[in-house]
Protein backbone atom coordinates (compact mmCIF):
# COMPACT_ATOMS: atom_id res chain seq x y z
CA UNK A 1 0.00 0.00 0.00
CA UNK A 2 1.13 3.36 -0.60
CA UNK A 3 1.99 5.84 2.17
CA UNK A 4 -0.92 8.14 0.95
CA UNK A 5 -3.37 5.52 0.93
CA UNK A 6 -1.97 4.52 4.26
CA UNK A 7 -2.26 7.93 5.78
CA UNK A 8 -5.66 8.35 4.23
CA UNK A 9 -6.69 5.04 5.83
CA UNK A 10 -5.60 5.86 9.12
CA UNK A 11 -7.10 9.13 9.40
CA UNK A 12 -10.65 7.47 8.01
CA UNK A 13 -11.18 5.47 10.49
CA UNK A 14 -10.11 7.62 13.22
CA UNK A 15 -12.37 10.09 12.87
CA UNK A 16 -12.83 10.11 16.41
CA UNK A 17 -10.86 7.72 18.71
CA UNK A 18 -8.04 7.56 17.07
CA UNK A 19 -7.22 11.05 16.49
CA UNK A 20 -4.90 10.03 19.50
CA UNK A 21 -2.59 8.84 16.07
CA UNK A 22 -2.22 12.49 15.64
CA UNK A 23 -1.07 13.78 19.01
CA UNK A 24 1.37 11.35 19.71
CA UNK A 25 3.61 13.42 21.37
CA UNK A 26 1.58 15.66 23.53
CA UNK A 27 -2.06 14.85 24.35
CA UNK A 28 -4.71 16.95 26.28
CA UNK A 29 -4.67 16.70 30.19
CA UNK A 30 -7.98 18.55 30.98
CA UNK A 31 -9.12 17.88 33.86
CA UNK A 32 -11.89 15.19 34.80
CA UNK A 33 -15.38 16.26 34.35
CA UNK A 34 -17.90 16.82 37.70
CA UNK A 35 -19.14 13.40 38.71
CA UNK A 36 -22.42 12.39 37.45
CA UNK A 37 -24.96 11.56 40.70
CA UNK A 38 -24.53 8.23 41.05
CA UNK A 39 -27.84 6.24 40.04
CA UNK A 40 -29.69 3.78 42.04
CA UNK A 41 -28.28 0.77 42.14
CA UNK A 42 -30.30 -1.83 39.87
CA UNK A 43 -31.46 -5.23 41.22
CA UNK A 44 -29.85 -8.08 42.13
CA UNK A 45 -29.46 -8.77 45.99
CA UNK A 46 -27.31 -7.86 48.70
CA UNK A 47 -24.23 -8.54 47.19
CA UNK A 48 -24.52 -7.03 43.82
CA UNK A 49 -26.08 -3.69 45.34
CA UNK A 50 -22.75 -3.85 47.66
CA UNK A 51 -20.94 -3.03 44.56
CA UNK A 52 -20.08 0.88 45.06
CA UNK A 53 -19.05 2.69 41.61
CA UNK A 54 -16.14 4.67 42.15
CA UNK A 55 -17.01 8.69 40.88
CA UNK A 56 -15.34 10.50 38.03
CA UNK A 57 -12.40 11.87 40.27
CA UNK A 58 -11.62 8.39 42.21
CA UNK A 59 -11.44 6.47 38.30
CA UNK A 60 -8.76 9.88 37.28
CA UNK A 61 -6.46 8.47 40.56
CA UNK A 62 -6.81 4.75 39.09
CA UNK A 63 -6.54 5.97 35.59
CA UNK A 64 -2.99 5.50 34.10
CA UNK A 65 -0.64 8.28 33.98
CA UNK A 66 2.80 8.99 32.53
CA UNK A 67 5.72 6.19 33.34
CA UNK A 68 3.01 3.32 34.41
CA UNK A 69 3.81 1.47 31.18
CA UNK A 70 7.62 1.60 30.59
CA UNK A 71 8.20 2.46 26.53
CA UNK A 72 4.98 4.10 25.94
CA UNK A 73 3.89 7.84 26.72
CA UNK A 74 0.03 8.24 28.36
CA UNK A 75 -2.01 11.77 28.27
CA UNK A 76 -5.60 12.75 29.14
CA UNK A 77 -8.30 12.10 26.72
CA UNK A 78 -9.88 15.88 25.35
CA UNK A 79 -13.35 15.72 24.50
CA UNK A 80 -12.77 15.52 20.66
CA UNK A 81 -11.78 11.96 21.32
CA UNK A 82 -14.40 10.43 23.31
CA UNK A 83 -17.58 9.93 20.62
CA UNK A 84 -20.78 10.92 21.83
CA UNK A 85 -23.85 8.61 20.83
CA UNK A 86 -24.97 11.53 18.89
CA UNK A 87 -21.45 10.78 16.62
CA UNK A 88 -21.96 7.45 15.93
CA UNK A 89 -24.75 5.67 14.08
CA UNK A 90 -24.66 1.41 13.49
CA UNK A 91 -26.85 -0.21 10.64
CA UNK A 92 -27.56 -2.93 12.52
CA UNK A 93 -29.44 -2.73 15.89
CA UNK A 94 -27.59 -5.62 17.61
CA UNK A 95 -24.38 -4.32 16.64
CA UNK A 96 -24.77 -1.14 18.45
CA UNK A 97 -22.87 -1.93 21.70
CA UNK A 98 -19.39 -3.45 20.19
CA UNK A 99 -19.81 -0.59 17.55
CA UNK A 100 -20.25 1.93 20.49
CA UNK A 101 -17.48 0.51 22.23
CA UNK A 102 -15.05 1.30 19.63
CA UNK A 103 -15.08 4.98 20.13
CA UNK A 104 -15.84 5.09 23.67
CA UNK A 105 -19.28 5.93 23.88
CA UNK A 106 -20.94 5.65 27.05
CA UNK A 107 -23.22 2.46 27.31
CA UNK A 108 -25.20 2.08 30.05
CA UNK A 109 -25.67 4.42 33.09
CA UNK A 110 -21.97 5.02 34.36
CA UNK A 111 -21.30 7.04 37.57
CA UNK A 112 -17.86 8.02 36.56
CA UNK A 113 -15.46 7.89 33.53
CA UNK A 114 -12.23 8.62 32.52
CA UNK A 115 -9.81 8.10 29.42
CA UNK A 116 -6.62 7.91 28.58
CA UNK A 117 -4.06 7.68 25.24
CA UNK A 118 -1.37 5.53 25.56
CA UNK A 119 1.15 5.47 22.66
CA UNK A 120 3.98 3.34 22.06
CA UNK A 121 7.37 5.03 21.52
CA UNK A 122 9.61 4.24 19.12
CA UNK A 123 12.56 1.77 20.35
CA UNK A 124 16.00 3.45 19.76
CA UNK A 125 17.82 1.33 17.10
CA UNK A 126 20.44 2.43 14.91
CA UNK A 127 18.73 1.52 11.37
CA UNK A 128 21.03 2.04 8.82
CA UNK A 129 18.46 0.81 6.24
CA UNK A 130 15.90 3.47 5.00
CA UNK A 131 13.12 0.65 4.34
CA UNK A 132 13.48 -1.05 8.03
CA UNK A 133 13.78 2.19 9.77
CA UNK A 134 10.28 3.65 8.03
CA UNK A 135 8.88 -0.28 9.14
CA UNK A 136 10.00 0.55 12.53
CA UNK A 137 8.73 4.13 12.75
CA UNK A 138 4.78 3.15 11.68
CA UNK A 139 4.98 -0.27 13.74
CA UNK A 140 3.38 1.73 16.86
CA UNK A 141 0.77 0.65 18.50
CA UNK A 142 -1.39 3.81 19.93
CA UNK A 143 -4.69 2.71 22.35
CA UNK A 144 -7.78 4.47 23.64
CA UNK A 145 -7.97 3.45 27.29
CA UNK A 146 -11.90 4.82 28.79
CA UNK A 147 -12.83 3.32 31.52
CA UNK A 148 -16.83 3.42 33.50
CA UNK A 149 -17.78 2.77 36.50
CA UNK A 150 -21.32 1.37 37.19
CA UNK A 151 -23.28 0.64 40.87
CA UNK A 152 -24.97 -2.70 41.54
CA UNK A 153 -24.23 -5.21 38.58
CA UNK A 154 -23.96 -2.50 35.84
CA UNK A 155 -20.59 -3.30 34.95
CA UNK A 156 -21.29 -7.19 34.78
CA UNK A 157 -24.29 -6.59 32.68
CA UNK A 158 -22.33 -4.18 30.69
CA UNK A 159 -19.68 -6.86 29.68
CA UNK A 160 -22.45 -9.39 29.35
CA UNK A 161 -24.23 -7.13 26.71
CA UNK A 162 -21.22 -6.74 25.11
CA UNK A 163 -20.42 -10.61 24.40
CA UNK A 164 -23.80 -10.88 22.95
CA UNK A 165 -23.53 -7.96 20.72
CA UNK A 166 -19.97 -9.28 19.44
CA UNK A 167 -21.05 -13.00 18.78
CA UNK A 168 -24.13 -11.99 16.64
CA UNK A 169 -22.24 -9.64 14.90
CA UNK A 170 -18.73 -11.47 14.46
CA UNK A 171 -19.53 -13.08 10.89
CA UNK A 172 -22.00 -10.61 9.21
CA UNK A 173 -20.21 -7.57 9.57
CA UNK A 174 -21.86 -4.28 10.09
CA UNK A 175 -21.19 -0.44 9.16
CA UNK A 176 -20.60 2.53 11.32
CA UNK A 177 -20.91 6.30 10.59
CA UNK A 178 -18.80 8.51 12.84
CA UNK A 179 -19.41 11.70 12.39
CA UNK A 180 -20.54 11.48 8.79
CA UNK A 181 -17.44 9.05 7.81
CA UNK A 182 -18.62 5.16 7.11
CA UNK A 183 -16.40 2.17 8.32
CA UNK A 184 -17.60 -1.03 7.49
CA UNK A 185 -16.71 -3.94 10.30
CA UNK A 186 -15.85 -7.50 8.21
CA UNK A 187 -15.58 -9.42 10.87
CA UNK A 188 -14.81 -9.87 14.81
CA UNK A 189 -12.17 -12.52 15.68
CA UNK A 190 -12.53 -13.34 19.49
CA UNK A 191 -8.91 -13.64 21.35
CA UNK A 192 -7.38 -15.36 24.48
CA UNK A 193 -7.01 -12.65 27.38
CA UNK A 194 -6.51 -12.95 30.98
CA UNK A 195 -7.16 -9.43 33.40
CA UNK A 196 -9.48 -8.57 36.18
CA UNK A 197 -12.57 -10.51 37.22
CA UNK A 198 -13.51 -11.38 33.30
CA UNK A 199 -12.31 -10.11 30.18
CA UNK A 200 -13.02 -10.20 26.55
CA UNK A 201 -10.85 -9.37 23.33
CA UNK A 202 -11.10 -9.46 19.79
CA UNK A 203 -9.73 -8.13 16.27
CA UNK A 204 -11.74 -6.48 14.52
CA UNK A 205 -11.43 -6.43 10.65
CA UNK A 206 -12.12 -2.95 9.34
CA UNK A 207 -12.55 -2.02 5.59
CA UNK A 208 -11.72 1.74 3.95
CA UNK A 209 -11.61 1.53 0.24
CA UNK A 210 -10.61 -1.41 -0.23
CA UNK A 211 -7.82 -1.76 2.10
CA UNK A 212 -8.05 -3.95 5.25
CA UNK A 213 -7.36 -2.38 8.81
CA UNK A 214 -7.31 -4.97 11.65
CA UNK A 215 -8.28 -3.32 15.54
CA UNK A 216 -8.14 -5.32 18.94
CA UNK A 217 -10.53 -4.37 21.35
CA UNK A 218 -10.03 -5.53 24.75
CA UNK A 219 -12.82 -4.85 27.79
CA UNK A 220 -12.63 -6.34 31.31
CA UNK A 221 -14.31 -5.43 34.32
CA UNK A 222 -12.98 -5.23 37.97
CA UNK A 223 -15.45 -5.28 40.64
CA UNK A 224 -17.47 -2.21 39.14
CA UNK A 225 -15.63 -0.76 36.76
CA UNK A 226 -15.02 -1.33 33.09
CA UNK A 227 -12.09 -0.90 31.11
CA UNK A 228 -11.78 -0.60 27.42
CA UNK A 229 -8.69 -0.89 25.14
CA UNK A 230 -9.18 0.40 21.59
CA UNK A 231 -5.86 -0.23 19.57
CA UNK A 232 -4.33 0.42 16.10
CA UNK A 233 -0.99 -0.28 14.29
CA UNK A 234 -0.46 1.82 11.66
CA UNK A 235 2.26 -0.37 10.32
CA UNK A 236 -0.43 -3.47 10.13
CA UNK A 237 -2.22 -1.44 7.51
CA UNK A 238 0.77 -1.33 4.89
CA UNK A 239 2.84 -3.64 3.05
CA UNK A 240 4.99 -4.11 6.15
CA UNK A 241 2.45 -6.72 7.05
CA UNK A 242 2.80 -6.60 10.54
CA UNK A 243 1.06 -8.39 12.88
CA UNK A 244 0.06 -6.70 15.76
CA UNK A 245 -0.94 -8.50 18.98
CA UNK A 246 -2.73 -7.12 22.03
CA UNK A 247 -1.77 -4.42 24.33
CA UNK A 248 -0.66 -6.60 27.18
CA UNK A 249 1.68 -3.98 29.06
CA UNK A 250 -1.27 -1.41 28.89
CA UNK A 251 -3.87 -4.12 30.10
CA UNK A 252 -1.45 -5.41 33.01
CA UNK A 253 -1.04 -2.17 34.05
CA UNK A 254 -4.19 -0.62 34.03
CA UNK A 255 -5.45 -3.78 35.81
CA UNK A 256 -3.03 -3.68 38.30
CA UNK A 257 -4.02 0.24 39.06
CA UNK A 258 -8.24 -1.24 39.88
CA UNK A 259 -6.58 -3.41 42.34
Amino acid sequence: MHATAVRRTALAVSAVSLALLATACGGSDEDAKGDAKAPAAEGGGATKAAVKALTSAELEKVALEQGDVAGHRISRTGPEEIARPEDVTVDKKECEPIGYTFYGVKRGTPVGNAGRKVVQEPEKEDLTDAADALEAGFDLTSSLVTLASYDGDGAEKNLAELRRSAAACATGGFTLSVKGSEQKITKLTEEKVSGGEEALAWTATMEEDGVVVPFKLVSLRQAGTVATFFSFNLGAAGEAEIDFGLPSEVVAAQVEKLG
